[in-house]
C-alpha cells in the first residue's frame, strides 16, 4: 500500500498517541494502518507499509486481536491470515472504553472497597476515611452511570451523545 501525506501523517500521530494510552508506539500505529486501510492486510504487507520488523508487527497483531480491536480473516486458495480493524466507530470506541475500564477502574474501585474496609480498623483518621470514602462513592457512581447508559440501544446512546449538554432542558432546575 502507497501511503499518502495524510496517511503517514495519521498513522504517525496515532503512534504518538499510543505512548499516551499505554500501548507501543509500533501497535498504534499497526492498528492505525488497519484503520484507515480500504481492505485487509497481510503481516507481511504491514510489515512492508510501515517498514517494521516482522517480530514488532506479530506482537502488535496479537496485542490487538487480545482486546479485540482487530481481526484475522483467511481467504480462498491463501494460507496467510489477513486482518482489518474493527470498522464501526461506535463499536470501536466501546471496545476500548470497555477495556479500559476491566483494567483500570475496576481494579481500583475494588481496591478502594478493601482501603475503605481496612481504614475502619486500622487507626485510619475519620477525615482521611471520609476522604476515601468519597474517592469510591463518587468512583462508583460513574461507573453505575457508564453501566446503565451502555445497556440502551445504540441508537438512544447516540442520540444522548449528539443531546450533549442539552439534556438538562429536560432535567427539572434545583437549587443545589
Amino acid at each position: 500500500m502507497k501511503l499518502t501525506p495524510s496517511m503517514q501523517g495519521f498513522i504517525l500521530h496515532w503512534g504518538d498517541m499510543g505512548s499516551k494510552w499505554g500501548v507501543s508506539r509500533s501497535v498504534a500505529q499497526v492498528h492505525a494502518l488497519l484503520h484507515i486501510s480500504p481492505k485487509p492486510m497481510t503481516a507481511d504487507e504491514i510489515c512492508e507499509t510501515l517498514s517494521l520488523a516482522r517480530s514488532n508487527v506479530s506482537t502488535a497483531l496479537k496485542e490487538l486481536q487480545s482486546w479485540e480491536m482487530v481481526k484475522a480473516n483467511r481467504q480462498l486458495g491463501d494460507r496467510r491470515d489477513h486482518f482489518h480493524s474493527v470498522r464501526d466507530m461506535f463499536d470501536l470506541v466501546t471496545l476500548v472504553v470497555e477495556g479500559r475500564r476491566q483494567r483500570e477502574y475496576l481494579p481500583t474501585i475494588n481496591a478502594l472497597y478493601d482501603v475503605a474496609k481496612d481504614a475502619e480498623s486500622d487507626g485510619t483518621s475519620k477525615d482521611v476515611q471520609d476522604r476515601i470514602t468519597d474517592t469510591l462513592h463518587t468512583m462508583q457512581m460513574f461507573d453505575d452511570w457508564y453501566s446503565e447508559v451502555s445497556r440502551i440501544p445504540r441508537g438512544l446512546q447516540k442520540t444522548l451523545l449528539k443531546l450533549g449538554a442539552k439534556i438538562t432542558r429536560f432535567i427539572p432546575k434545583s437549587g443545589g
